[in-house]
């Protein structure tokens, strides 16, 4: 095992994403992104998917030279176009308008077309807490998930992200995958080596299995399917119907494309995938009034707190990540190799 201070792997990555072909500006956010995730301990959505990233970059699954812009805007909604780039530069832009329109009118929704995969969703909000305001972001994926009582792969993990922020303490980060588990876990699981639980992804003939490249090649089991182990297991219906929700949020409204439209993340070639992002920022003080909103933030988290072992969502990655900037993070030997290679 290695260990890198965030400053260096930051720059390991930077370097690794431009010699794939990314234009600076879009090497950095992405870079910092991936760093951040690492340093939360979110191997799954961290410097794991620096090689998949170079390699799409390479094979055009994602245009380097791309420059996000804003590509329409009608009052308090603005659609982003990241031209079929790495999402990272698209999202950032979103952030920066939701932001600063929020605050003019209480409230704005930023749609992101034409993307790629967006790492840790809620970690896009972050300035939006930063801001005092309220943060909600929506993503789709490739399709990894089945319709309920279906079988074949229809929707992305489509994960669900919340901020909250809170006076003198950090912010209430809420994200979650509308699959049992994120899909990341299997491509960690397939390269170490180790199964998965059943309950966590189905085969290509849609029978549960433990295998995490059989699951890879098969589908995702939203959340709420956990029980669905045995012959003929489905889909959960709830968690089915909030994966659709997502899909249409950030597709039917950004022209974006469908999970099934769009070739996995964890192949080198297959299309573009030009899928979507959303976020909503709301400003406390067009509402109820921010000493109100801070007030009934920290009632319902004390309340929460009276019980033994309930922690405050966010909680954990925040620490982790205090720990991380301290004394670095630590990584396998051959990610190391591969990304020295890379970075050349």
């Amino acid at each position: 095992m290695a260990n890198l201070s965030l400053a260096i792997a930051t720059d390991f990555v930077t370097h690794a994403l431009q010699n794939a072909g990314a234009g600076t500006a879009m090497a950095v956010s992405t870079a910092r992104a991936l760093v951040l995730a690492e340093a939360q301990g979110l191997a799954s959505h961290g410097l794991s998917r620096v090689p998949q990233y170079a390699t799409h970059l390479r094979n055009g699954r994602a245009d380097g030279k791309a420059i996000a812009a804003v590509a329409r805007r009608k009052g308090a909604a603005l659609l982003v176009d990241a031209k079929q780039g790495l999402a990272f530069p698209a999202c950032d832009l979103a952030i920066r308008e939701t932001i600063a329109t929020a605050r003019e009118t209480g409230v704005c929704f930023a749609g992101v077309t034409n993307s790629h995969h967006c790492g840790v969703l809620v970690d896009h909000l972050r300035p939006v807490a930063g801001a005092g305001l309220v943060g909600l972001g929506f993503a789709n994926s490739p399709s990894a998930m089945p319709a309920a009582g279906g079988k074949h792969p229809v929707f992305g993990t489509n994960p669900v992200a919340a901020v909250f922020p809170r006076r003198n303490a950090h912010p209430l980060m809420i994200d979650l995958s509308l699959s049992e588990v994120a899909r990341g876990k299997l491509m960690v699981a397939a390269k170490e080596g180790k199964s998965i639980p059943l309950g966590w992804a189905l085969d290509e003939a849609g029978q549960p299995t433990t295998d995490p490249k059989a699951g890879m090649m098969g589908s995702m089991l939203p959340f709420g399917s956990g029980s669905a182990s045995g012959p003929g297991a489905s889909a959960s219906p709830k968690g089915a119907m909030l994966a659709l929700m997502v899909e249409l949020l950030v597709t039917a409204l950004t022209g974006a494309q469908f999970g099934f439209e769009a070739s996995s993340f964890f192949v080198d070639t297959g299309n573009q995938p030009r899928i979507g992002q959303a976020f909503i920022v709301l400003d406390p003080g067009a509402l109820a009034g921010t000493d109100v909103y801070f007030e009934r933030m920290e009632t319902v988290i004390a309340e929460m707190l009276v019980d033994d072992g309930v922690r405050v969502a966010g909680a954990r990655r925040m620490a982790l990540e205090t720990k991380a900037r301290q004394s670095g993070i630590t990584i396998a030997d051959a990610l190391l190799a591969q990304l020295e290679t890379l970075a050349g």
